[in-house]
């Protein structure tokens, strides 16, 4: 927390100087819109500063089967706090934009975004470079502040979320047409890969909007991405929890070694019609293991489909192709005229770690959520999971789990 205090300090120096010397000829108005704003009267320069906190409580219970088959559990609750966020972003001169945005859930800082962009290029749109998402996976590229669920349905083990590296993206036709490419090397928590020697990702996304009708609030969206990947450690495991970060992880491939590329499809889908939201994605990891005295290509697989709908009449809103869903505001307040805006959410996911001779297992997940948004940046979020487990010579059973968040962003 010391050092992003220090940061925090040099940051708030800069931002004051800068308004300071620009006040007269330009002045700057400061503003709450869900975190703090600052903009300049010319529309040059615009920063915003906050961040987001993630309270979690689980309570698990499994059956005998699964006690048998993985031992009994040593707890069946927990509490952490699943995000500790703060960050810094902002646009110069209208054309350079940055981000920095550290998390320190855990106990350990880590970081997350921080990256310099360029925008308004002509023909190639975007160009980004640093530490950021990419470009794969609609659930992943939705931000965790405005996911449906307390867990994302595609884990973060079958590909990183964040790396490092240069990402380019633009809209075509009015926004109806949207590719992001970009090439990225594994990055550790610090966004730095110094021993990376022939370590790449090469991702790309493609993305349509089939229906925005914005006055009957319908939109309909598809998406495939690609992913090429070359390992530096030549080493691959996908080991993957129920959906619950408290939870154990049950199913795991093991690591694989003498792995030579990995192949990743998502094909992704999301239909909105007025508080009824319907999405889902299918995700296919190909694993190339070439051995001196052995070669075998293996295939994992992830999908899932959800539904939900607001019982006060709200519509998820739609940000854009890379960012996805963005902010939903009640239509009234709680505690200010009204009840906050209720949710409801039905989900499952299945994931198969079994290919050739690796019996990594399976698992199916159900969930059902309810979210209540007492006002645009605070959020109680209530799911109940049933996880179905099933590993070959290990055995089968049931995890069920209740846990809540107490969610702000500021």
């Amino acid at each position: 927390m010391l050092r992003f205090f220090i940061v925090s300090v040099i940051i708030g120096f800069w931002s004051t100087k800068m308004i300071s010397q620009e006040k007269e000829e330009n002045p700057f108005t400061i503003k709450w819109d869900n975190g703090t704003k600052v903009e300049s009267k010319d529309k040059n320069f615009k920063l915003k500063f906050g961040g987001r906190i993630h309270l979690d409580h689980a309570y698990f219970s499994q059956d005998a089967d699964l006690d048998a088959a993985f031992r009994e559990l040593d707890s069946k609750d927990g509490t952490e706090f699943r995000r500790l966020r703060f960050f810094f972003s902002g646009v110069l001169y209208k054309t350079v934009e940055f981000k920095l945005q550290m998390d320190y859930a855990g106990g350990a800082a880590r970081l997350k975004d921080a990256y310099i962009g360029v925008k308004n290029i002509p023909v190639i749109g975007r160009v980004r470079v640093g530490h950021m998402k990419e470009p794969l996976r609609f659930d992943a590229l939705t931000s965790s502040k405005y996911i449906t669920f307390m867990e994302r349905a595609i884990p973060a083990d079958l590909a990183n979320e964040r790396n490092n590296g240069i990402l380019l993206m633009n809209d075509f036709f009015n926004n109806k047409l949207s590719i992001q490419t970009g090439v990225f090397r594994n990055a550790d928590g610090f966004g730095n890969d110094k021993e990376a020697a022939r370590d790449v990702a090469w991702t790309s996304r493609i993305t349509t909007l089939a229906i925005n009708n914005t006055e009957k609030e319908q939109l309909l969206h598809f998406g495939f991405s690609y992913s090429y990947r070359k390992p530096d450690k030549d080493e691959y495991e996908i080991s993957v929890r129920p959906k619950s970060h408290l939870a154990n992880k049950y199913i795991s491939t093991g690591n694989i070694e003498g792995v030579e590329t990995i192949n990743i499809i998502n094909f992704e889908t999301a239909f909105t019609s007025g508080p009824f939201t319907f999405q889902g994605e299918y995700l296919g990891s190909s694993v190339k293991q070439d051995l001196p005295d052995f070669s075998e290509t293996y295939n994992f697989n992830n999908y899932y489909g959800q539904i939900s709908y607001f019982l006060t009449g709200e519509h998820r809103p739609y940000k854009n192709s890379y960012a996805t869903f963005g902010r939903l505001k009640p239509k009234k307040i709680f505690m200010n005229g009204g009840t906050g805006a209720w949710e409801l959410a039905l989900r499952y996911t299945h994931t198969d770690l079994n290919s050739k001779d690796i019996y990594g297992g399976e698992q199916g997940d159900i969930s059902f959520g309810t979210n209540w948004y007492l006002n645009s940046a605070t959020r109680i979020m209530f799911n109940y999971v049933w996880t179905d487990i099933d590993k070959k010579d290990i055995g089968h059973g049931n995890l069920n789990i209740f846990e809540v968040r107490f969610q702000i962003d500021f």
